[in-house]
């Protein structure tokens, strides 16, 4: 008896628009896609290498200076300068320039640390430069300025009808007041920076002792580091630029991107690269290149730290990694005939700035983290055809990685969310620098970076109070109480790092055995752990 199969139209029709859009994509992938594809595998192989390189370099430079040789700042004699300033009461006149913008949280900070300096009360002047908008804020930063003048301290309360030119407007109208005239050296502190007693101590000597000096920065260190798993991120990415970029720079050809605050300039050295421009939201980074294009060298001090503050919400953190990812782009693409042309630099100069401070590391960077490993790498999986080595794939990004973390030990725990942040963050990125290359819109947007002071720290301190950091182990159920008192034997005088090493393991242990077993007890603990992790002031 034969069977009659009925099959129902509906899965034929499903069945023939799966296989002609199977055929179409087979027919584009091949002749278009698959050659394009390739195309841009070299591309970013090559940047990725260049990057490589310019790590590797980096790495073999400051561990022959850290192992075989003394860093730069270590070669000056501070102490027979001190004496001798001490001896013939011959103190060059300094100048200290604080810009600031609605600096509600933290105006007193500053400016109470900038007055406290150590330094002779007629040779220091302090300049408040109040560019905010708020009247009421004004009133009280000026009400701050005469308290500090009542008790001995020359400080000037500086405003302008408007904002133009943003912070390199503030400043260079600060350098235009004649009581600036007779002043040799000019120190910069963003609102957030609280100086040490002793900073001019240990920057103006080396200032005094080499005529050729322009600049002497110091190192940042971060006061709310340990707020949140972000900030704790975002120590990582600095710790190296201070402890690797400004060192190798400073070391090799003394030449690195001014940060902005947190350093002393000669001001003959700014007159003589033309002064503040505005054209740029980088206005530190473009003194600095036309400084050093000028001869002017620069010397970083990586044992003088300056307290500042890290941006503690997401919202402040983009809009300042716009700033630096656009700013040195749009700096580039104005200055790159201009570092070509100079004649007062060496070759070698000239090199090191174009291809390692600009090329590689503030477009390069940006450009492979995102389109290699975010956009290439994932699409090499649809288009068998693209073959991807495995080195190239994997060992290349695992040692930048590992470059780039090495510098903040204590954080290694954090790898892996550090290496998803930087991914997220490097879309951002790598649209910033496009738009600074093309001058596009939003390249010359500046937006204050918000800063929360004390009040965040109070906050901090009241939050923690209510959670206790013990409620670990009481979460983390019988499966992980043997390992975690493993743990605590091996950090028997390191509490806090054994503390974060458990929530490190727990996290992970539970996400485990969340996603293989699937069950109500699991799913609890996970969900208790994932808020313990995220919330807690260690991580």
């Amino acid at each position: 008896m034969r069977h009659i199969v009925f099959q129902d139209p509906d899965v034929n029709e499903t069945y023939d628009a799966t296989r002609s859009l199977s055929n179409l994509w087979e027919s584009i992938r091949v002749p278009i896609i698959a050659p394009i594809l390739r195309i841009a595998v070299y591309v970013c192989i090559a940047m990725s290498a260049m990057l490589f390189i310019e790590r590797v370099y980096m790495a073999i430079v400051i561990t022959c200076v850290k192992f075989f040789g003394k860093k730069r700042y270590t070669k000056y004699q501070l102490d027979s300068i001190k004496e001798d300033l001490e001896k013939n009461k011959n103190y060059p006149t300094v100048l200290i320039q604080i810009p600031m913008y609605n600096e509600k949280e933290v105006y007193k900070l500053s400016i109470g640390a900038v007055c406290g300096l150590s330094w002779p009360s007629d040779r220091l002047i302090v300049q408040v430069l109040d560019d905010s908008t708020n009247e009421a804020l004004r009133a009280m930063v000026e009400l701050e300025c005469r308290k500090w003048m009542e008790n001995g301290v020359n400080i000037k309360y500086e405003t302008r009808n408007n904002r133009n030119g943003y912070k390199a407007g503030a400043l260079r109208d600060g350098l235009k007041k004649h009581y600036v005239e007779d002043c040799e050296f000019v120190v910069i502190f963003d609102a957030d920076f609280q100086p040490e007693e002793d900073f001019l101590w240990r920057t103006i000597p080396y200032l005094l002792e080499n005529p050729e000096l322009g600049l002497v920065q110091a190192r940042w260190k971060f006061v709310n580091a340990d707020e949140c798993l972000m900030t704790r991120l975002q120590q990582m990415s600095l710790d190296y630029h201070f402890s690797v970029e400004q060192e190798v720079g400073s070391s090799t050809c003394s030449f690195f991107g001014f940060n902005g605050t947190a350093g002393v300039w000669r001001i003959q050295a700014i007159n003589d690269a033309g002064g503040w421009k505005d054209r740029t939201t980088v206005e530190d980074m473009d003194l600095a290149v036309r400084a050093g294009l000028k001869g002017w060298k620069f010397l970083f001090v990586g044992d003088l730290e300056v307290k500042n503050e890290l941006p503690s919400t997401f919202k402040a953190y983009r809009y300042q990694q716009h700033r630096w990812s656009c700013g040195p782009a749009n700096l580039f693409r104005k200055m790159f005939k201009e570092i070509i042309i100079c004649e007062r630099v060496s070759l070698w100069k000239k090199w090191h700035v174009i291809y390692a401070f600009f090329l590689v590391r503030k477009i390069i960077a940006h450009w492979v983290t995102f389109f290699f490993y975010c956009v290439i790498i994932p699409a090499t999986i649809l288009v068998p055809e693209v073959h991807l080595p495995r080195p190239l794939a994997i060992y290349l990004p695992a040692c930048i990685t590992i470059l780039n973390a090495a510098t903040t030990i204590r954080s290694l725990h954090l790898l892996v969310f550090w290496i998803l942040f930087e991914n997220v963050m490097s879309l951002h990125r790598s649209k910033a620098a496009i738009i600074g290359l093309l001058e596009a819109n939003r390249v010359n947007e500046w937006i204050v970076t918000e800063k929360l002071g004390n009040t965040m720290k109070q906050k901090f301190s009241a939050k923690a109070a209510r959670r206790p950091r013990s409620h670990i182990r009481e979460r983390q159920g019988p499966f992980l109480s043997s390992d975690l008192d493993m743990l605590e034997q091996s950090y028997p005088t390191k509490d806090d790092d054994a503390d974060e090493l458990m929530k490190t393991v727990g996290f992970i242990v539970c996400l485990i055995e969340y996603y293989v077993h699937r069950c109500q007890e699991c799913s609890i603990c996970f969900s208790s752990v994932l808020h313990n992790c995220t919330a807690s002031p260690v991580l």
